[in-house]
């Protein structure tokens, strides 16, 4: 069975991590991987290359790390209100998602994508509530999200 050698340029997955030197059948790295931008072929100068891209990498990595950390801080100390329309026994007529709570973080100061934010059902009862915010690098964040009654 012929194999090639490819460097992975991104992560694939069950294959290996950017920067990966990975064995792969022929057709599977012509057809796919080099064409998709996954992967280079392994030659001595594109390992050099990418010994250095993995230092870039790196240096990237531990910065989105920090990034990541300070935001983190952030999400601990803050409480966001959200007001909503609410009928009997607390109940919402309607929910708080995570894009609401998305814009009121960015009110606050602290812009969070709203895909990050999770919520395993959306928000439908007056009172407070921790969210959690999937900040990447295996850092999550909880944030303080207070929802109560609109007052008409």
């Amino acid at each position: 069975m012929a194999t090639i050698q490819v460097i992975l340029k991104e992560d694939v997955q069950n294959l290996g991590k950017s920067g990966d030197l990975v064995t792969v059948r022929p057709g599977y790295g012509r057809n796919y991987l080099i064409p998709q931008g996954l992967a280079v072929i392994a030659t001595a100068g594109n390992v050099k290359q990418i010994e250095h891209e993995k230092k870039l990498i790196a240096a990237r990595n531990a910065q989105l790390l920090k990034d990541a950390q300070s935001v983190s801080d952030k999400l601990g100390a803050l409480e966001v209100q959200i007001e909503r329309q609410a009928g009997e026994e607390q109940k919402l007529f309607g929910s708080v998602t995570g894009r609401d709570i998305a814009e009121a973080l960015a009110e606050k100061g602290v812009p969070v994508d709203h895909k990050k934010i999770v919520l395993p059902e959306p928000i439908k009862t007056i009172g407070y509530h921790t969210v959690e915010v999937k900040l990447g690098q295996g850092i999550t964040g909880k944030v303080k999200v207070v929802v109560v009654p609109k007052q008409s």
